[in-house]
């Protein structure tokens, strides 16, 4: 049957009509799309199996945002001329994985910790997070009972302590927990790491931190009767020497961090209760390098309590294999611990900054 001129007309029109629902669709699926990669920092890839994206790093300035067309949610901007934030635990490019979330609705700061508690449990190593707060422009630590709710949050896992390095199922748990806990709050873990280059970045941190993982002890002797606990505790606290929980006297710099130690050499911890009735052969001084600001000044201070100690106590000073230790044996320790400090600052790792503290922890 001919086809007539009307009819033709309703087919092309309805062709038409077709084309520019399909048009109009597509336009709608490209702008939808540009909104949620402005939201959510672009498109994402697996974040279990691809390297990461460059969203903003703790201590970043201005997040990125596309300038072709204002973003759905504005995202929060540091103030031109204000300092980029910093984390005030200093989590670190050298000892941490850092993996930031980025949320389009503020979470609360306590309900994301709890949820990541019960997701994750014992990764094995140290983990600590962060918020960001638009207030003050800086990252700041959350726990469970942090106040307040952040659009960007950080969590550090530190990769190496004394017991090793992280290893490859303690990582895969702290990245599955953060892409569980992300799934829930409808958030989006940003820059992911691979897996391969944060174990090899862990094992080779490690190895350094054996390299230079020294520990100068002094021991101080009876020569004849065995040291009174009483007379111990008196001459520790004309020093200023704190006794601690670990059992053991610590003597502190002005800021209160610890310069060196000061334990029973039988093994048997000091405590108020114990000391009054304690006779020990001898007492240990013990000066941890890589967690002490100036090496040698500290060794200098711990010398001098070493002999007093001696001269007080009837005893004498010696190295662990028990021989007598003096100038020319302290001349060596002063070189050590140059050495060990030297490569460690090489290494842009502070000896006793926070960074060290962290990794030589007890």
């Amino acid at each position: 049957m001919a086809v007539s001129e009307l009819q033709w007309a309703l087919i092309a029109a309805g062709g038409a009509a077709v084309v520019a629902v399909v048009a109009y669709n597509k336009w709608q699926e490209s702008r939808h799309r540009k909104r949620a990669e402005q939201a959510f920092g672009g498109e994402q890839p697996d974040v279990l199996l691809e390297p990461g994206l460059h969203e903003p790093r703790i201590g970043d300035g201005v997040l990125p945002v596309d300038a072709d067309e204002p973003p759905a949610r504005p995202v929060r901007e540091q103030p031109i001329g204000r300092g980029s934030p910093s984390c005030p635990l200093d989590a670190s490019e050298l000892a941490d994985c850092v993996v930031r979330i980025e949320a389009i609705e503020a979470l609360s700061a306590s309900r994301l910790w709890t949820a990541c508690a019960e997701s994750m449990g014992d990764v094995g190593k140290p983990l600590r997070w962060y918020g960001f707060e638009d207030a003050s422009n800086l990252w700041v630590e959350v726990d469970k009972d942090s106040a307040g709710a952040h659009h960007w949050f950080a969590a550090a896992l530190q990769l190496v302590d004394r017991r090793g390095p992280v290893g490859e199922t303690e990582l895969v748990r702290f990245f599955h927990g953060l892409q569980r806990v992300a799934d829930q709050f409808l958030a989006v873990p940003a820059e992911l790491p691979p897996r391969n280059e944060v174990l090899a970045k862990a094992q080779e941190l490690d190895s350094f931190c054996a390299s230079v993982d020294v520990q100068i002890g002094l021991n101080v002797v009876a020569r004849e009767a065995p040291f009174v606990g009483t007379k111990i505790r008196a001459l520790a606290e004309s020093q200023g020497w704190v006794l601690a929980e670990d059992g053991g006297f610590h003597a502190v710099d002005g800021e209160g961090r610890e310069l060196f130690s000061v334990s029973n050499l039988d093994g048997a911890a000091f405590s108020p209760e114990e000391m009054r009735t304690l006779h020990t052969r001898g007492i240990t001084l013990l000066l941890d390098v890589p967690r002490i600001a100036n090496g040698v000044q500290a060794f200098e201070q711990m010398l001098v309590s070493a002999r007093q100690l001696a001269e007080t106590l009837g005893g004498t000073v010696v190295d662990d294999n028990n021989s007598p230790f003096g100038d020319q044996e302290a001349h060596v320790i002063r070189g050590q611990i140059d050495h060990f400090q030297g490569r460690m600052n090489s290494r842009g790792l502070e000896p006793g900054g926070e960074v060290a503290r962290r990794l030589f922890a007890t």
